[in-house]
């Protein structure tokens, strides 16, 4: 499949307690702006935040689920953090194809945005991606895993 500039795909999510933990104790980063309301309130943010790989998160779901989907690979991911991630944010991560580098090796240039509920970016950067598409459908691969 080649993918046309211009094309486009979202993902969103509320960001709730739950996920900053299961950051955290994923990743080991227990810093106190995430994790220590008391201290977070004494930073310039004034509560605490979402760890930054949260929104880098979302755009790997994209990537991963949607565009170009299952079979994807990162090659490549800058990204500027622009503005705080808070609990109960919503976050909608928008990757948008830029360039088709290599057709015959399925390698892309995307933009990647995601911004909050109020519209204010918090992440945006660009990333190149190799496509390896499955065989065949994860649906299909069920459908005939099951039977």
């Amino acid at each position: 499949m080649t993918l046309q500039p211009g094309r486009s795909a979202s993902f969103s999510k509320t960001v709730s307690e739950w996920d900053i933990y299961a950051i955290a104790g994923a990743t080991g980063d227990m810093n106190p702006l995430h994790v220590n309301a008391e201290e977070a309130a004494r930073s310039p943010f004034g509560e605490r935040i979402a760890h930054s790989i949260l929104p880098a998160g979302l755009i790997s779901t994209v990537l991963g689920m949607y565009l170009p989907g299952p079979g994807t690979v990162y090659l490549h991911q800058w990204l500027d953090f622009t503005a705080p991630v808070k609990i109960g944010d919503t976050v909608t991560a928008t990757v948008t194809v830029l360039d088709v580098i290599d057709p015959a090796k399925g390698i892309y240039r995307l933009e990647t945005v995601c911004v909050n509920q109020r519209g204010q970016t918090v992440a945006d950067g660009e990333a190149v991606v190799k496509y390896l598409p499955p065989e065949r459908p994860c649906a299909q691969k069920a459908a005939d895993d099951e039977a």
